[in-house]
């Protein structure tokens, strides 16, 4: 089925034998495509709606003739929590809708996306895990801003990878991606509040995945980009 702009229409409740792969006996993401470990149907809110596969808003929402477009020097990479995928509050796909260097990635434990694994061997990209500086285990790994401006200046891309989902699964997602471990850490320091109201965060100073994204462009020297995000 299309929708109203031409972009096909997907249910977001397939089964899992529709993408499972008798050879390995993995599945195939349904997002992304790469190998998984078989699971349960995805069953949460919003599991039911037909989803324009371009934006993957439902169909009588989609916004594809309403995009826009955006260049950035830095990347974003958004590895996202199964379970955040097809959620309706879910921000991380503004940011591939505005950023077309965007690349997202489902995480799952077991089965990391090669196609991230690939792109983290890149020796022309520089990837920072944006994350909190909260605990003295990583401290060692642990950078500024000005790390960023560093790999600049030395011609490599800077890259912002972004874990998208709860608190909990981001720490999930932090903790036992043991090919993340060698990434430096950067936290997002940050005055600006929250604007964002279809989720209550614990905190007023805790931003949405494309809030986070608007203001690392802002702070590292892609302000055009962050604003046309904003």
């Amino acid at each position: 089925m299309l929708d109203k702009t031409g972009q096909a229409v997907l249910p977001t409740h397939s089964s899992v034998d529709v993408f499972h792969d008798s050879a390995t006996g993995l599945c195939h993401d349904p997002v992304t495509g790469h190998l998984r470990p078989a699971r349960g149907e995805f069953k949460a809110r919003g599991s039911f709606v037909e989803r324009c596969g371009g934006c993957h808003l439902p169909g009588l929402n989609c916004i594809c003739p309403y995009r826009v477009s955006a260049e950035s020097a830095a990347r974003i990479w958004l590895l996202t929590h199964p379970l955040e995928q097809f959620k309706p509050t879910n921000t991380g796909r503004l940011i591939r809708d505005v950023l077309a260097t965007t690349e997202v990635f489902t995480w799952y434990r077991a089965v990391p996306d090669p196609r991230l694994l690939t792109l983290l061997d890149d020796p022309q990209l520089a990837p920072f895990v944006i994350f909190p500086d909260d605990q003295p285990d990583y401290a060692e790994r642990v950078v500024g801003m000005e790390a960023v401006s560093e790999v600049k200046a030395g011609g490599r891309t800077p890259v912002f990878l972004l874990l998208d989902g709860t608190w909990r699964q981001a720490r999930r997602i932090f903790r036992k991606s043991p090919y993340l471990a060698h990434l430096p850490v950067l936290p997002l320091t940050a005055t600006k509040l929250t604007r964002y109201r279809l989720r209550k965060p614990a905190s007023e100073a805790h931003l949405c995945t494309a809030e986070v994204a608007i203001e690392l462009l802002r702070q590292s020297g892609d302000p055009d980009a962050a604003q046309v995000l904003n």
